[in-house]
C-alpha cells in the first residue's frame, strides 16, 4: 500500500511527506494522484526503489494546448499546480507509462525538484521495420516488422496499433543499426513520399477564406491530397511497401516512423508552464510521445543528468525534441546531459513571433499566433515589454510598449492593449515579441548525437556559453536562425560563446547544412546577430561545410582545428568549407585547418577576409 507520513515543519504549518512503495507497482496512477490531490502542504514524494506502472484508465483528465505539440485532451498522475518547494525523489525507480499520458504536468509552481528516476512507455509511439528486401525496378521494399510493433493494413494502409493509441506510416527516417544512429544520407531515401495529388476534385480551389489560413493544420494539410504508399502484406511481420518515389532504402536500414505531422506529438514527458525554479535532476528518459521536456512561460529552468536515450534495443528515444524551451526567462541550464536517438533537436529555446492583423484603437492592436502548434499560447502579462517588429527593414523593434492587458478570444486570436499609444507607423503584417521572455543558456558537457535533426537551436539575445559537448548531428550541430515565417519562432541570438566542444561527423543526413550555422528565413542583408565567439573547438567532418554565417555583425573564429574525418563520401563537395554572406566584422584567428575542401573560405561579396 502507498504510506503517507505527515512532519510538522514548525507550530504553524504542516508539510506532507508522501512515501510509495511496490505494493503499488501493477498500476500506481489511483494511488498517487489520489495522494497528490488531497494533500495540502506537499513537501516532498520519495518512492521505493522499484517500477511502477502508470495507466490512464484512473488518470486526471485535462486539455493542454501545448507548445510545438499537438493540442490534446491528455491524462497525468502528477498533476503539479500551484505547488511550492515540493521535491520527488524516486530513488531510483522506474516508471512505465501507457498510453496518451503526460508523466509530469507542472503549472504555476515555484522551486519544484524531480530526480533520481526513469521514465520510459511500455508500448512506444513510434515503430521500427528492418529492410529486408529491396526492388528499384518495381520502386518497392519490404519491412521485416517485430511483434513489439502491432499493425493491421486497411484499404492498403498500414497502421501501426498501440495502447490506447494509433498511428499510420507517417513521417519517418532510416536509421542504421550497426551505427545505432540516423542513416548517412537518409534525406535521399526519407521522408517517404506519402502523398500525391488527388485524383479528382471539384471546386475546392473556388473556396475563398476571409482571414489567412494556416495550410500546414491538420484541418487544411490534406486538402487536395490523397495517400500515395500502398502496403501489402505478404506474410505475417512481412509488409511490402509499393510507389515510394525516392531512392529505394538500403538493406538492413531500420525504418522508424511515428504517423501523420500534426498528429504525432501528443504526450511529453515533462510539460512545465508558468513556473519558477524547474529542476530535473539525475533523470533518464527513454521514450515520450513527443518531446522529454516542453517548457514555457517558466523562469530558471535546470537539466543536471537529464538524459534522453532509447531503452529496449528501440532506435528511437523521445518522438520529437529532446528539451524544448518557449518564452522562458532567468536562465536555462543543461549540465552533464546526455540526447541520443531522439527525432528532433536536442534543444530549442526561442520566443514566438505574431502577427499584427487589426489595429482596433489607439492602444489595442489583435493579432495572430502563425502555427497551428503554437495555438493558445500566452505571449506576454501585463507589463511585460513588447517589440514591435518589421522584418523588411530589421530583425529588432522599431518600437516597445508595455503590456495592460491581453484578451485572448480564441486559441489563435487574441487582442493586446497597450499602456502607451500604439505607432502611427504600425502596419498589419508586423510581428510582435515578447522582449523579456528571452533566458540566458548554459550547456555544459553535454553529449547529443544519433538524432533526427539539429543538435542546438539557439534563439536568444541574452547571454549564452556552449563549452565542453560533444556533438554528432545529421542536420547542423548548432542552428542559430531567425524562423519568422514558419514556426514563428523569435529571438536573434547576441553575445553567444561556441567553446571547446568536440563536433564529430555532423550534418551527414544530405540536408546540406553546415555543422555551425546562422541563417534567417528572410532574404535580405539585415543584421540579425551579434556579438559570436567560437574558439578551441575540434571539427572532425567527411564533407566541407564547417560553418556558415549570414546577418551577422561580429563574429570571432579562433583557435579551432578542422580535420578530415573520411568517415563517409562526401555528399557537397562543391561547398567552401566556411561561407559568409550578409556579414561584416568577421575575424579568423590562428585556426588550424586539416581538411579537404578545395576552397576554404567563400563570401558573397568581394572581400579581403581571409582564413587564418
Amino acid at each position: 500500500m502507498a504510506l503517507v507520513f505527515v512532519s510538522c515543519a514548525d507550530s504553524s504549518s504542516k508539510n506532507e511527506l508522501l512515501q510509495f512503495n511496490t505494493d503499488i507497482k501493477e498500476d500506481a496512477t489511483p494511488d498517487v494522484l489520489s495522494k497528490i490531490m488531497e494533500a495540502e502542504n506537499l513537501s516532498e514524494i520519495r518512492f521505493e526503489k522499484g517500477t511502477y506502472h502508470f495507466y490512464p484508465d484512473k488518470a486526471l483528465e485535462q486539455f493542454c494546448y501545448m507548445s510545438n505539440h499537438d493540442d490534446v485532451l491528455v491524462r497525468t498522475a502528477f498533476p503539479l499546480k500551484g505547488m511550492k518547494n515540493l521535491t520527488i525523489d524516486g530513488q531510483g525507480a522506474s516508471f512505465i507509462f501507457h498510453g496518451r499520458m503526460i508523466p509530469f504536468l507542472v503549472e504555476d509552481s515555484q522551486n519544484l525538484t524531480i530526480k533520481n528516476l526513469t521514465i520510459d512507455w511500455d508500448v512506444p509511439f513510434h515503430s521500427e521495420g528492418l529492410v529486408v528486401a529491396r526492388n528499384e525496378q518495381e520502386g518497392t521494399f519490404d519491412l521485416k516488422i517485430a511483434k513489439d510493433y502491432p499493425y493491421e493494413i486497411r484499404n492498403g494502409q498500414l497502421l501501426f496499433i498501440k495502447e490506447y493509441y494509433q498511428h499510420s506510416i507517417g513521417e519517418g527516417i532510416l536509421y542504421d543499426p550497426a551505427r545505432k544512429a540516423i542513416a548517412y544520407n537518409t534525406e535521399a531515401y526519407t521522408p517517404l513520399t506519402d502523398w500525391q495529388e488527388s485524383s479528382a476534385n471539384n471546386g475546392i480551389n473556388e473556396i475563398h477564406y476571409k482571414y489567412e489560413v494556416d495550410s500546414r493544420s491538420p484541418e487544411q494539410s490534406h486538402i487536395g491530397v490523397e495517400n500515395r504508399i500502398v502496403a501489402q502484406q505478404l506474410k505475417p511481420g512481412l509488409v511490402r511497401i509499393y510507389h515510394h518515389s525516392k531512392k529505394i532504402p538500403e538493406l538492413g536500414m531500420i525504418y522508424a516512423c511515428k504517423g501523420s505531422h500534426g498528429e504525432n506529438r501528443i504526450a511529453p514527458a515533462f510539460r512545465v508552464t508558468g513556473s519558477k525554479n524547474f529542476q530535473a535532476v539525475n533523470v533518464t528518459i527513454h521514450h515520450a510521445g513527443g518531446m522529454g521536456i516542453i517548457a514555457e512561460n517558466s523562469e530558471d529552468v535546470l537539466l543536471d543528468n537529464f538524459n534522453v536515450t532509447p531503452s529496449h534495443g528501440r532506435m528511437v528515444s523521445t518522438t520529437a525534441d529532446a528539451t524544448h524551451f518557449v518564452g522562458c526567462r532567468g536562465k536555462v541550464t543543461l549540465r552533464n546531459c546526455t540526447f541520443n536517438n531522439q527525432l528532433d533537436d536536442a534543444m530549442n529555446v526561442h520566443g514566438t513571433y505574431q502577427k499584427v492583423v487589426d489595429i482596433l484603437d489607439d492602444y489595442t492592436i489583435g493579432v495572430r499566433m502563425g502555427h497551428f502548434q503554437q495555438l493558445g499560447f500566452t505571449l506576454a502579462t501585463a507589463n511585460d515589454t513588447i517589440g514591435l517588429v518589421r522584418l523588411s527593414e530589421s530583425f529588432f523593434p522599431y518600437e516597445k510598449l508595455t503590456v495592460k492587458k491581453i484578451t485572448k478570444v480564441n486559441r489563435r486570436y487574441q487582442k493586446i492593449t497597450f499602456n502607451e499609444k500604439i505607432p502611427a507607423s504600425i502596419q498589419a503584417g508586423d510581428l510582435v515579441e515578447n522582449l523579456e521572455n528571452y533566458p540566458e543558456v548554459l550547456v555544459d558537457n553535454c553529449n547529443i548525437s544519433n538524432n533526427r535533426a539539429r543538435g542546438l537551436l539557439i534563439s536568444t539575445p541574452k547571454k549564452t556559453v556552449i563549452k565542453n559537448s560533444f556533438f554528432s548531428t545529421e542536420m547542423a550541430a548548432i542552428l542559430v536562425p531567425v524562423e519568422s515565417g514558419h514556426w514563428y519562432e523569435s529571438g536573434s541570438a547576441a553575445d553567444l560563446t561556441i567553446t571547446n566542444n568536440k563536433f564529430d561527423n555532423c550534418s551527414y543526413s544530405g540536408n546540406n547544412q553546415a555543422v555551425i550555422s546562422f541563417v534567417t528565413d528572410d532574404d535580405n542583408a539585415n543584421i540579425a546577430f551579434k556579438n559570436i565567439e567560437i574558439s578551441d573547438n575540434e571539427f572532425n567532418t567527411f564533407d566541407n561545410l564547417i560553418l556558415e554565417v549570414a546577418n551577422t555583425d561580429g563574429l570571432l573564429f579562433s583557435g579551432n582545428t578542422i580535420n578530415s574525418s573520411n568517415t563517409f563520401p562526401k555528399i557537397n563537395p562543391q561547398n567552401a568549407a566556411i561561407h559568409i554572406r550578409s556579414s561584416k566584422n568577421i575575424v579568423f584567428d590562428k585556426n588550424q585547418y586539416l581538411g579537404s575542401a578545395k576552397e576554404i573560405l567563400r563570401c558573397d561579396q568581394p572581400s579581403k577576409l581571409k582564413f587564418k
